[in-house]
């Protein structure tokens, strides 16, 4: 009887150490894909964007996440589909943040 529940205690340790490493095998397999793929990311926006709009996007990012992850989504999405057909300097960055900030910005009033 004892050697029983020993028995049963080890095959459940076992399978919870399994458990944990199929866990711990997906978790590394997320994040390898996840730097994966911002590496692709970067890599485009070398490309496309000029060292000093790379340099306020990464500002932007400091400040602001959603809106440089917003801008970095749509400038790879208009690589990708072809209308980028030259390098973005910062004035153009300037103006396409400015398009995306007045479109997303939330306007709070409070009425007395």
């Amino acid at each position: 009887m004892a050697e029983d529940i020993e028995e049963i205690r080890k095959k459940k340790l076992l399978e919870l150490q399994r458990r944990l490493a199929e866990q711990q095998a997906a978790q590394e397999e997320a994040a390898r894909r996840q730097a994966e793929m911002e590496a692709q990311i970067q890599a485009i926006l070398r490309q496309i964007l000029t060292p000093e709009a790379r340099e306020r996007l990464s500002r932007v990012r400091l400040v602001r996440p959603e809106l440089a992850q917003q801008v970095e989504l749509i400038l790879i999405q208009l690589y990708q589909a072809g209308q980028i057909r030259e390098r973005i300097d910062d004035a153009k960055l300037k103006r396409i943040l400015a398009q995306i900030e007045a479109r997303t910005r939330r306007e709070f009033r409070i009425k007395w």
